[in-house]
């Protein structure tokens, strides 16, 4: 099946060449697939903020092949893969280290996976440290170009592939303890809890005073439902639960890092 378009994430930045050559090997092999850049501003080595990335994102994409490249490891141990998906026939190619896990589980799971380690369409001699170009990106190309798993790689065992783990939320008496997943350039604060949860967990409402680690706040829409400098928790654009600060920054005025536990009460 032919995958005209091909998206492509990473933690790559733009200051080096690392997406420009990807995006050139891949013209070579494929020239009529469309590459859509999501990101390529994931912090370095973040696996778990560019598998949230790559889960909200998807979505929105055209189906087609799904490249993703943050790689701690890369010349390691770990398996660079490729996985096929439930719904829409997704293909998504990356390294094997719980960075395809979510946005696989939001297309229905894995129904297919192939291990890349030999396959014959990666670029000779491969790299140590550069797979997004040697290894991930021709063979992303082979795929929107029209060949299968079967044909660029090692049959793997759907359940060998490596999940993702992730915390979450817990009732504690009259709070819920939520925690940091991941932060916006704006200082947001996106927690690992959904409205649903604080509906039936603490019973808040929209528009009701709420305390975030002892700070005073409102549970609001937006941002302009609260005064400049006032803290808010609402629902973000993907539909999570995240915390503000109206026109500042939520991470520096509660003093959040990664992984912080964030203990919600109505006030």
């Amino acid at each position: 099946m032919e995958r005209t378009t091909v998206t492509f994430l990473s933690d790559y930045g733009l200051h080096d060449e690392f997406v420009g050559v990807c995006h050139s090997v891949i013209a070579r092999i494929a020239p009529e697939a469309r590459v859509i850049d999501l990101t390529h501003g994931i912090p370095s080595f973040d696996v778990r903020l560019g598998a949230i990335t790559l889960q909200r994102t998807l979505p929105y994409a055209p189906a087609g092949v799904h490249l993703a490249v943050v790689d701690p490891e890369v010349g390691g141990r770990r398996r660079p893969i490729a996985i096929r998906v439930q719904e829409d026939d997704r293909v998504l190619v990356g390294p094997d280290n719980g960075l395809l896990w979510l946005a696989a589980q939001r297309f229905g799971g894995i129904v297919q996976a192939a291990d890349l380690t030999s396959s014959p369409y990666r670029l000779e001699p491969v790299s140590a440290t550069f797979h997004g170009r040697d290894i991930f990106a021709p063979i992303a190309a082979r795929l929107a170009a029209g060949l299968g798993l079967d044909d660029v790689g090692s049959p793997l065992d759907p359940d060998a592939v490596e999940p993702l783990p992730m915390p979450m939320a817990e009732l504690d008496g009259d709070e819920l303890v939520a925690h940091v997943l991941a932060f916006d350039r704006f200082g947001n604060v996106m927690l690992d809890l959904e409205h649903e949860e604080l509906t039936a967990g603490v019973g808040l409402r929209i528009g009701e005073a709420v305390e975030i680690n002892g700070v005073p706040g409102i549970y609001a829409t937006t941002f302009a439902d609260v005064a400049p400098g006032a803290v808010l928790l609402y629902q973000d654009a993907n539909r999570a639960i995240a915390v503000a600060v109206n026109r500042a920054s939520a991470r520096e005025a509660l003093e959040l890092v990664t992984d912080a536990r964030v203990r919600i009460r109505r006030a």
